[in-house]
């Protein structure tokens, strides 16, 4: 049977479109995509133009019967949409910049997904995704939302709370840790199971098998560890890997070791470095590549950008619930039954089946009872954070910020939210609407 499948790309100028398409091109015979909109903002069309055009020689490469559509109307590329990808960043890699440099200067981390950074770009954020959620409402209610939107968890629990479109979280961490043990034991992906347990850049793997036999204790014992080259690459602690008994997410470190990477960070700050300006770098040589009207694939460089795997992950989701597979994947869902210590309506990341009618949270077999604690109090952190962000409350904002882990003074985390709300004022209309 033929029908028209399109796909709605939000933030389609992104460095990792190519990834995206080449996913879609891959995945054609069982996943027979018709139409893919890119769509940005105005201060993205550039980018969306370049990466667009570098989509669509990589289409016509192919010789498949796909139409990529170029647009800055969000409301056209919706239209009919069957999935919609959002891979967007509020406030752009500048914003980024300042959530990693202004709570440096107050004692604090500074990071994009955690912290006083973190909480940020989700203030930034959750409104956006909301909007468009609106517009989803009315233009492709039956669609399904993916979000690889950081903080996608918090950003996949607000929707999931205010909105009416189904929606599911991405993170390409999970991938990464299957592709980091496939090196590990030179097999194929498809031979390894894992178990993961807690939240968006706060889980534990809990469970590692090989053909059905057991790794993690050789695994705990033998020092191994996987990161990301957005986290520093600091040496975990050997005695506490074994004594968690579970392998932290490369995120752990910021909680872990805090002392360590906030140290790092000042040292890095210091030389005038963070890691917003060396994606800016990053993304400025990968488009100069995407600029050459002889390249028609995904270059290899994309893959030092930090995000890998994120669209890999996005089209074998799609892939999957188009096709009603019943694999198993990592996504961030809400939670139900499965975490008895955390809010049924909480976002969790946990081991899915997917389906046609969405993903089954599977139950968990292990929960570091060391990690227990944590995910709560993140989780409270994430639940007060989303409020702020729907309804513009500086003090929910700081109550936030003072129930977070990372965050030990609420008088320095006072002083810090009324710069970085006054320096994100243009993105943050909520928290500056005047009253009578």
């Amino acid at each position: 049977m033929t029908h028209h499948l399109k796909i709605a790309v939000i933030g389609g100028g992104s460095s990792y479109t190519p990834e995206l398409i080449e996913g879609f091109i891959r995945n054609y015979p069982s996943f027979p995509v018709t139409e893919i909109v890119l769509v940005d903002i105005e201060q993205g069309e550039r980018k969306l133009s370049i990466v667009g055009q570098l989509a669509q020689r990589m289409i016509e490469k192919s010789g498949l019967p796909i139409a990529v559509r170029l647009t800055l109307d969000r409301r056209s590329a919706l239209e009919g949409a069957a999935y919609v990808l959002t891979q967007l960043r509020v406030g752009l890699l500048e914003a980024r910049g300042w959530d990693e440099s202004i709570p440096l200067r107050y004692g604090f981390l500074g990071q994009e997904t955690t912290g006083a950074g973190g909480m940020m770009k989700a203030l930034r954020t959750i409104p956006v995704l909301l909007d468009i959620c609106k517009d989803m409402e009315e233009l492709c209610p039956d669609a399904w939302l993916l979000n690889f939107a950081n903080p996608a968890g918090m950003v996949t629990e607000a929707i999931l709370k205010h909105s009416s479109i189904r929606s599911i979280g991405l993170c390409n961490s999970p991938i990464a840790a299957y592709k980091w043990l496939s090196g590990l034991y030179n097999v194929p992906v498809d031979r390894i199971a894992c178990e993961f347990v807690g939240l968006n850049h706060l889980h534990w793997i809990s469970r590692i098998e090989v053909d059905g036999a057991s790794k993690l204790e050789e695994i705990l014992g033998g020092g191994e560890a996987y990161s990301a080259s957005n986290v520093p690459q600091l040496a975990w602690n050997e005695r506490l890997i074994r004594s968690l008994g579970a392998i932290p997410s490369y995120y752990l470190k910021y909680f872990y070791l805090h002392r360590e990477m906030l140290a790092e960070q000042r040292e890095a700050h210091g030389r005038g470095e963070n890691r917003a300006e060396t994606v800016k770098r990053l993304e400025e040589e990968l488009f100069e590549v995407y600029r050459d009207p002889e390249l028609s694939h995904k270059p290899p460089q994309l893959e030092q950008r930090g995000g890998a795997y994120y669209s890999e992950a996005a089209v074998h989701l799609m892939n999957s619930l188009y096709n009603d597979a019943g694999d198993m994947q990592t996504l961030n869902v809400a939670n139900g039954d499965t975490l008895p210590f955390l809010p049924a309506d909480a976002c969790i990341e946990a081991n899915c089946k997917v389906t046609s009618a969405g993903p089954l949270v599977q139950p968990v077999t292990t929960v570091p009872a060391a990690a227990v604690g944590l995910i709560q109090a993140v989780k409270t952190y994430e639940r007060i954070a989303i409020e702020a962000a729907v309804t513009g409350s500086r003090d929910t904002a700081l109550l936030a910020l003072a129930s977070h882990p990372l965050i030990d003074s609420a008088s320095m985390a006072e002083e810090m939210l009324d710069e970085m709300l006054n320096r994100n004022r243009a993105y943050l209309p909520q928290f500056f609407q005047t009253t009578s």
